[in-house]
């Protein structure tokens, strides 16, 4: 089984488009697995499309992997959505790791929608199901109570087959539907006491489906940064965290290479194998240099894993 290492931006840290742009290049050369974009349509901070971006580095990149962690499907048209990853797949030579949510109902972007969160998970299950046999069948005849469709065809189609669908979320829905359709998962901002639970019980209920998603496919999220444990940064997040009630010490890692390597290790030994790490960082030349000492110091051990 292979354990990996991506990036995730939480925001859009760089200064320039061309400063984006060298260090998704320097990750394709450090052997970066996988980079990651958060989706966000409202957001006061400085915050890229996720498929405009992944688009970006299906040209910009050569060999790195790259997905949306996670795209709120219940925000989107499912036509369209379907169109853009199998285009997205198609123009990066088949890179793409898609993972879909169905959103926080707390989130702005059901006001600024002029939409109600109520009944997203419905949305989203119809989304899910008639963007799968968009990516796959010739002709496509949908009926559902919020998407209806007759003889819709897409083409390009992704060039992997199946494309994989990650699916986020810790709720009894999000399991249930990791279980029945998802070929992976990925968790978000939680600790290893809470990701083994989720990861059990969507491998009990896919295997009660008849259904096997494979070990290494389930994966982890949290921030990193290596150097001070007490850099402002550090303490700044735990702070905001911790007005929002949640203990950041419990997922963060921060301090030398070890903290993160055996931060890793204990969402290994929850069940799993794939992590988005989230750089704590202030600008552009600290990014780098944070990427830089993740590649340097902690990928080469924790990819020895396998």
């Amino acid at each position: 089984m292979s354990v990996r290492i991506g990036i995730g931006l939480s925001t859009q840290p760089f200064s320039t488009p061309q400063a984006w742009l060298r260090w998704a290049r320097l990750c394709d050369e450090l052997g970066i697995d996988s980079l990651w974009q958060t989706d966000r349509l409202v957001s006061t901070d400085a915050q890229l499309e996720a498929l405009s971006a992944m688009a970006a580095l299906a040209g910009a990149t050569e060999r790195i992997r790259f997905g949306m962690n996670a795209v709120v499907v219940s925000t989107r048209d499912p036509l369209v959505l379907a169109k853009q990853c199998a285009t997205i797949d198609w123009l990066s030579g088949g890179r793409l790791l898609p993972v879909f949510g169905v959103g926080n109902a707390n989130a702005p972007e059901w006001a600024a929608m002029g939409r109600s969160p109520a009944g997203r998970g419905v949305r989203a299950d119809e989304a899910l199901e008639l963007m799968r046999r968009l990516w796959s069948e010739e002709k496509v005849d949908f009926e559902g109570e919020h998407f209806r469709c007759r003889g819709a065809s897409i083409a390009p189609r992704p060039l992997q087959q199946p494309l994989p669908l990650w699916i986020g979320g810790h709720s009894k829905a999000a399991i249930a539907r990791t279980a029945r359709i998802g070929t992976g998962w990925l968790g978000g901002l939680q600790d290893p006491a809470t990701v083994g639970p989720v990861i059990a019980a969507i491998r009990r209920e896919a295997e009660a489906l008849g259904r096997r998603i494979a070990p290494d496919h389930f994966g982890a999220t949290f921030p990193f940064r290596i150097g001070r444990a007490d850099d402002p940064l550090v303490t700044g997040y735990a702070a905001a965290m911790g007005r929002a009630g949640i203990d950041a010490a419990s997922w963060v890692a921060a301090g030398s290479p070890q903290a993160v390597i055996d931060r890793c290790r204990a969402y290994r030994d929850a069940g799993a194998h794939k992590f988005v790490l989230i750089p704590l960082a202030r600008g552009d030349d600290d990014l780098v240099d944070q990427t830089r000492r993740l590649a340097g110091d902690v990928i080469p051990v924790v990819h020895a894993w396998d």
